[in-house]
């Protein structure tokens, strides 16, 4: 098992800007595909973020959108490298710091939470980069350097877009940089399906419905992702799995790297004060005071040890009768989310007592079943998100060395450079390592890693029927395109222009100008 890792996440400002402007394009221009991430300055009202109808959700998202703002953006760039192992992905991690330049609410709660993880406000207010929010307000959004020229850019490079939990940060996204939100939802969708014609992904849903985890808040999924990838490659287990590689960035370039430390995952002998509101659902009442331990490592592998109980018990249950009925008592449940369990067709005795124990628990934590954790899958995507609490790095990293006097080098094909990396370098970088803040970009990261991590699995299940051909190589994860999460339901929303909605008229206008043609 690897040791702790570090991830180079670039910290963007006003103030370096225009100077890293060339190799954040490169980087998105030359990606396979982006994850992206926000920090808000508020959500509003909760309740009407959770509403049973859609329509009225995507309403209370707007109004959201139009009255706060984004404090901070995050990119990762996940490029695939040629002539390497298969999976193996060159990764360039930055991380904006924004002001909006008109009047926007900011949440107290917000504000609290992110300072306690190291936000700091000071630099956002002083070197934050400015853009203004709906349709443009002078200037052109596809020439010179300013944040709506970067998401055009964006537009542009036609990637497979990534988010976690995706729904509210792509109307922000859309609201911040790009136009004014329609009213209706099936506008909104519509305008999606042509901006970002390779696809929408929701790692929340990939989580949720295909790899099926015991919880699917951002940092359990990236870290339980993360240690099956360690698994598979020191098990020397066939078949694909990812390898990573950074830039390595010296010299005056080194000032601008804010270094993201995952520690190595601990042991779980003696140690059981786990916080079962935090293992559950992400997110804890209390945050930093609570008494109990929000170790996501400690809470993935008493997970993993509470599973294998589990199957023991109902290979032994088998066994005493006598082998007989194996596939009914076989339960399709291992792994599946509690609150899945009753969107399933399954043995009714079984999930029925499955059903029945999460209940015990919720209802001995004091948390309603239902309401708080659909709360808390909200705010677990956006400002109000625990899952950032302790942040984590890529195993299987490969330094890659840049030269700080060319921007362009920090995206070069293969991603190797020649500067000679120092012993005293190695120093500096350990020593900038944190691992407890909370970043827009390392959150952009661990969004990109889940999806990587999930389109090898997919691979593996192609490799079992058939082999793997170029074309579904490059089609990602085709049952998942499209598909964003929704809150408490047992469908995703689809990212879809359907036959009973156009298109908006600022959407069309910006299409125009970003393809230079008519859509």
């Amino acid at each position: 098992m690897p040791s702790s890792v570090i991830v180079p996440v670039i910290d963007v400002q006003s103030n370096n800007f225009k100077e890293l402007w060339p190799a954040l394009v490169l980087a998105i221009k030359t990606s396979s595909f982006i994850a992206l991430d926000t920090e808000l300055s508020g959500l509003g009202n909760r309740k009407s973020l959770l509403a049973e109808s859609i329509e009225d959700r995507y309403k209370a998202i707007c109004h959201a959108a139009r009255s706060r703002s984004i404090i901070s953006l995050g990119i990762a760039c996940y490029k695939k490298l040629d002539h390497k192992p298969p999976d193996s992905y060159l990764v360039q991690v930055y991380n904006l710091t924004l002001l909006c330049s008109e009047e926007y609410i900011i949440e107290p709660q917000s504000v609290q939470f992110l300072v306690q993880h190291g936000f700091d406000f000071n630099k956002q207010y002083s070197n934050g980069i400015p853009y203004c929010k709906g349709n443009n307000k002078g200037g052109s959004d596809d020439r010179g350097v300013h944040i709506r020229a970067l998401f055009t850019e964006l537009l542009r490079a036609r990637k497979p877009l990534v988010l976690h939990n995706g729904l509210i940060d792509m109307a922000f996204l859309y609201q911040s940089f790009y136009a004014h939100l329609p009213e209706r939802l099936a506008t909104f969708t519509a305008d999606l399906s042509e901006m970002f014609p390779a696809g929408v992904y929701d790692t929340k849903y990939v989580t949720e419905f295909e790899l099926r985890l015991t919880a699917s808040y951002l940092e359990y999924a990236y870290k339980k992702c993360k240690l099956e990838n360690s698994r598979c490659v020191t098990s020397g287990s066939p078949g694909p799995h990812i390898h990573i590689e950074f830039c390595q960035y010296v010299g005056h370039l080194s000032t601008y790297i804010d270094y993201r430390e995952c520690l190595a995952v601990p042991t779980i002998e003696g140690q059981t004060d786990i916080c079962q509101r935090f293992s559950a659902f992400g997110w804890c009442p209390n945050g930093t005071k609570c008494p109990l331990s929000h170790d996501t490592d400690l809470i993935i592998l008493q997970d993993e040890k509470c599973k294998e109980d589990k199957r023991k018990k109902r290979k032994r249950r088998r066994e005493k009768k006598g082998g007989l009925d194996i596939a009914e008592d076989c339960s399709i449940l291992d792994g599946v989310p509690q609150n899945k369990i009753p969107n399933m067709e399954v043995d009714k005795e079984e999930a029925a007592g499955d059903q029945q124990e999460t209940h015990e628990k919720s209802c001995s934590e004091g948390v309603p079943q239902m309401g708080t954790d659909q709360i808390n899958q909200i705010d677990e995507g956006q400002s109000m998100k625990s899952d950032d609490e302790e942040n984590g790095a890529s195993e299987d990293k490969t330094d890659t060395r840049v030269s700080a006097t060319t921007a362009k080098s920090a995206e070069g094909s293969s991603g190797e450079g020649t500067d000679v990396h120092s012993a005293e370098a190695d120093a500096q970088t350990k020593k900038k390592a944190d691992a407890g803040s909370h970043r827009a970009g390392f959150d952009a990261y661990m969004t990109g890693y889940i999806f990587a991590y999930s389109c090898t699995l997919d691979k593996k299940e192609e490799a079992g029927v058939g082999g793997i051909d170029r074309e579904s190589e490059q089609s990602w994860l085709p049952t998942c395109i499209n598909r964003i999460y929704l809150s408490g339901k047992a469908a995703p929303l689809n990212v879809v222009k359907s036959t009973f909605s156009k298109s908006s008229k600022a959407h069309i206008q910006k299409m125009e100008m970003v393809w230079r043609e008519k859509i």
